[in-house]
């Protein structure tokens, strides 16, 4: 998931009421449910990320010239208030036709009908991640047309290393490795941390939990995997850093945006996705200074989270016949060619990553491609933001060393298992 959608974690739109009031209107909306179009159509193209409108430009521009009676109009909001946003328009019947999707949020819209499904949109899943695959198919049937993905690593500043005469982080990594590293790079007189032990769940500690050979929750979203030895080491890898002073504290990161810190160079190690690269080859402070390696490996190995971004179709779409196909397109072959040369994200199409690696050759970008082979889904239940309130609330109590790793996990897998629960009633 990339976050501006640069994901810090997913933090979703509050939704207590989300399912009442999507089901409410899903049945209610007007509008064609297909049918041929004849004459010029417009649809609309929801997105939260700014720095992709040019790239999903140039996108719409090859469907248009393959469908000249067809203009597809984009409307970008920013990721903070996009899913409220959509969730209102969804409600007042003024959806875009086709928009982008999150894991956390899928289930909740392709659950209430509020999508439609896709597999009469000529859609081949075998071209795209089966993990992606999996996440946007509900009951069966495909909602959505994966875009893009991402995995984790582990980008690390070259300059702070060299000046301390450290190795660069590599491949076959452990988390012993990685500890014993960041002592080395902390130097308190200068204000310089080893490493960023952030609250980030897509980036930190759900990566860790599956190192540890343990889940977040399991993969039918029914239940809990905080109760478990496992969840309790990777969580500790995080506190335990902090502890050791090898990272800021919850406090310090709280003040101080921790991906500052690293571009700063008070922070020479930070878990980032695969988004992060233009973001760092567009910044000339730090762009020649950092580098990308694989994540360290837990006790059952380097498992990085895998997350993306799909198409999906509004069902009351009054042209929904052309919203599928330009669903399915906006996310397959030739829009991937142009994600790719792009450089901004990682297309979901398979085949054509090795051009999003090419792009900026100047890092080690197959350390993100190679992480798919052992990628764990990213967690998400039928109404994710149910539970992810209360892990947020939880961990930043455990974070800010306000309760002990194993009570504060204690206390979150019963509400979470209890929030979980309720969704199976």
């Amino acid at each position: 998931m990339n976050r501006s959608g640069k994901n810090r974690g997913i933090a979703i739109a509050a939704v207590a009421v989300a399912a009442v009031t999507l089901s409410a209107c899903s049945s209610g909306q007007s509008g064609s449910a297909g049918g041929a179009d004849s004459g010029p159509v417009t649809i609309t193209y929801g997105m939260w990320d700014q720095d992709q409108k040019p790239t999903m430009e140039k996108i719409i521009a090859a469907f248009e010239d393959k469908h000249p009676d067809v203009t597809v109009e984009i409307q970008v909001t920013p990721y903070k208030e996009y899913f409220t946003k959509l969730q209102t328009s969804v409600s007042g019947g003024s959806a875009p036709d086709v928009f982008w999707m999150n894991g956390p949020n899928f289930q909740l819209y392709a659950s209430n009908d509020v999508i439609a499904p896709l597999d009469d949109a000529g859609i081949d899943t075998s071209d795209y991640p089966q993990g992606l695959v999996d996440l946007y198919t509900y009951d069966g049937k495909l909602f959505g047309a994966p875009k893009d993905f991402d995995t984790i690593g582990l980008w690390y500043n070259k300059e702070l290393f060299d000046a301390a005469g450290v190795d660069y982080p590599q491949a076959g990594w452990t988390w012993d490795d990685l500890k014993e590293t960041a002592a080395k790079l902390t130097d308190p007189a200068k204000g310089q941390f080893g490493i960023a032990s952030t609250q980030y769940g897509q980036e930190n500690y759900y990566n860790s939990i599956a190192q540890a050979g343990g889940e977040v929750i399991n993969a039918e979203g029914t239940e809990t995997g905080y109760d478990t030895p496992e969840a309790l080491a990777g969580i500790e890898l995080w506190t335990d850093l902090i502890e050791a002073g090898s990272s800021p504290t919850a406090q310090q990161m709280t003040d101080t945006a921790p991906e500052d810190m690293f571009v700063s160079g008070k922070v020479a190690m930070f878990q980032n996705g695969s988004w992060a690269a233009h973001i760092y080859a567009e910044n000339a402070d730090i762009a020649e200074k950092v580098d990308v390696a694989p994540l360290a490996a837990g006790p059952a190995g380097n498992q990085s989270v895998i997350h993306g971004l799909a198409n999906v179709a509004n069902a009351k779409s009054a042209h929904l016949d052309v919203a599928k196909e330009f669903a399915a397109f906006a996310s397959g072959e030739e829009a991937a060619d142009i994600m790719a040369s792009a450089g901004t994200v990682i297309p979901a199409f398979d085949g054509k990553q090795q051009a999003w690696v090419d792009a900026l050759p100047q890092y080690d970008l197959q350390v993100y491609i190679d992480a798919l082979e052992t990628a764990v889904p990213y967690p998400v239940s039928q109404n994710t933001s149910a539970w992810t309130s209360i892990e947020s609330e939880i961990l930043s109590q455990i974070w800010a060393g306000a309760v002990s790793p194993e009570a504060g996990l204690k206390d979150l897998a019963e509400k979470m298992q209890a929030a979980l629960d309720a969704e199976q009633e």
